[in-house]
């Protein structure tokens, strides 16, 4: 496994090179407030500016995204990105590793009486709990979390802004947009974020990645089962993986309802919600895993996406 964000990676491109004429993004304070009950401080509002500004810089370069309107920018990459794992902030992950797993089996114990839930909580617009949300976050434990196939960074940068408590990993196989992240990271000061370059499929067979995060965040990345196969290995049991969607149909709820329960998951909830702008339909899909993911999987490179699990022409032990 190559990480990245050390010496030596840095110097295979250039600075950045900021436009001092770039747009403002819009504060958007009563938005934030209605709809995650929550809204960045000063420092954060600088540091989703400052994050916009750089993916401006690093789209003539690298071409990362069609989002550059501030608007747009704020709707599609910083919004959605938090609105995805809201229901999170406040909470201890309340998962455990595979040894803890274990041992619990040599005791006797139950495996399923034991296994935590996490709840999903609809957003509130009460001024008391927001302040209640904001008081946790502040002792919270913190979430190791991985963003597979982030991208230019997204949902993982929002989320490791908004919650700087939380240890966010951010993967993709693509060198030169981990490059860029990388310097995205040392200008905002970061130090919750790491980067990877490295297909999931291999990550996810890597001993000391496998079975290690509380949150895998997927968006935009493949089909549901496809999604399911890349995160639910690298998930400790009880942990959560976010699949997030555009539209959503109940052939492909069954369609993941199939390949999850190979993979040790269950669809814990859906949730369907329009975005605050242009009121675009958004589906967030919960999985937790609920048993050890079987060694076979994730399968070797490119098989996922070829065979998707439950399809019927995916073969066993591809």
């Amino acid at each position: 496994m190559r990480e990245q964000g050390e010496q030596g990676e840095q110097g295979e491109q250039g600075s950045l090179t900021l436009d001092s004429r770039s747009s403002l993004l819009p504060s958007m304070e009563a938005l934030w407030q209605s709809t995650l009950s929550w809204q960045p401080n000063e420092q954060q509002q600088a540091q989703f500016q400052q994050l916009y500004d750089l993916t401006l810089a690093g789209n003539r370069q690298f071409n990362l995204t069609r989002i550059t309107e501030p608007a747009e920018f704020w709707e599609k990459h910083l919004w959605d990105s938090l609105r995805g794992v809201r229901q999170f902030w406040g909470q201890e992950p309340e998962v455990r590793s595979q040894k803890s797993e274990v041992r619990e089996q040599e005791d006797g114990s139950t495996q399923n009486s034991k296994l935590s839930s996490v709840r999903v909580a609809c957003p509130t617009d009460s001024a008391a709990q927001s302040a209640t949300q904001n008081s946790k976050l502040k002792t919270q434990n913190s979430f190791k979390i991985i963003d597979i196939g982030t991208g230019a960074g997204f949902p993982g940068l929002p989320v490791a802004i908004a919650q700087p408590n939380w240890s966010v990993t951010l993967l993709d196989a693509t060198r030169k947009k981990i490059v860029f992240i990388d310097q995205v990271i040392a200008q905002l000061e970061l130090a919750n974020v790491r980067t990877l370059v490295e297909r999931v499929e291999q990550v996810g067979q890597q001993k000391h990645q496998r079975e290690s995060y509380d949150l895998a965040l997927i968006r935009a990345v493949a089909a549901a089962p496809v999604c399911a196969e890349y995160a639910l290995p690298l998930l400790k049991v009880g942990g959560i993986a976010v699949l997030y969607r555009g539209q959503w149909t109940e052939a492909e709820t069954i369609a993941l309802e199939s390949a999850i329960a190979i993979l040790g998951g269950k669809i814990d909830t859906i949730e369907a919600f329009t975005t605050p702008l242009t009121q675009g339909d958004r589906h967030c899909i919960y999985v937790k895993k609920i048993a050890l993911t079987p060694n076979e999987f994730p399968r070797a490179i490119g098989i996922p996406a070829q065979k998707p699990l439950g399809s019927q022409d995916t073969t066993e032990g591809a």
